[in-house]
């Protein structure tokens, strides 16, 4: 009698013990294929490869929305890094008579379906990070995110827009918000050295 109570018990092991090692077997091979598709570069890694190469590039830029802007002239060095899952760009200017070097490093996240942008340049001591979208049919990326004012020294929002003029032209725009007042401080059109 205690042998016919000991088996369902011991089968309930079995199965159980069975059942938990298939689920982890599942685990492990979802979490496999989910990595997989993390890392791989994708469509959108092919989308931000056709800016890849050096362009040069006329800059407005506004400190006061209401005067008018102050240009300059630069370049910029766009390579693809990590197997080309990200992109990193190299940007020289000049501002109110001191160059200007900047980074940025630009990917697409593929879990979080968003595009990103890190920006950081000798012009501060902090990053500006924004996250965004592409839209097809105007061939714009919209970038949103926060970058810090050295005044108030708060976090501000930030808008950037990227519009796709052709293989060899990119015009960007960047925008600020102070109380709740949007407005233009920077414009940049690209053009592809050849």
């Amino acid at each position: 009698m205690k042998n016919l109570t000991f088996l369902p018990a011991l089968l309930f092991l079995i199965i159980s013990g069975s059942s938990t090692f298939a689920q982890d077997e599942n685990y492990q091979m979802e979490m496999q294929k989910a990595w997989t598709e993390y890392r791989t570069p994708g469509p959108m890694h092919d989308l931000l490869a056709t800016g890849a190469g050096e362009w040069t590039s006329d800059l407005k830029m506004w400190m006061d929305p209401s005067q008018p802007p102050t240009e300059s002239k630069g370049t910029s060095v766009v390579k693809p890094i990590l197997g080309g899952r990200y992109f990193e760009g190299v940007h020289t200017s000049s501002w109110g008579g001191e160059e200007m070097s900047g980074r940025d490093i630009t990917g697409y996240d593929n879990a979080k379906q968003k595009f990103f942008n890190t920006w950081i340049d000798n012009f501060g001591t902090g990053i500006m990070y924004m996250e965004g979208t592409y839209d097809e049919d105007t061939k714009t990326f919209t970038f949103n995110g926060t970058t810090v004012d050295p005044l108030s020294k708060k976090d501000v929002p930030v808008k950037q827009t990227i519009k796709l003029i052709d293989d060899d032209h990119q015009h960007m725009e960047m925008y600020m918000s102070e109380g709740g007042q949007e407005f233009k401080t920077m414009e940049i059109d690209f053009v592809r050295k050849k």
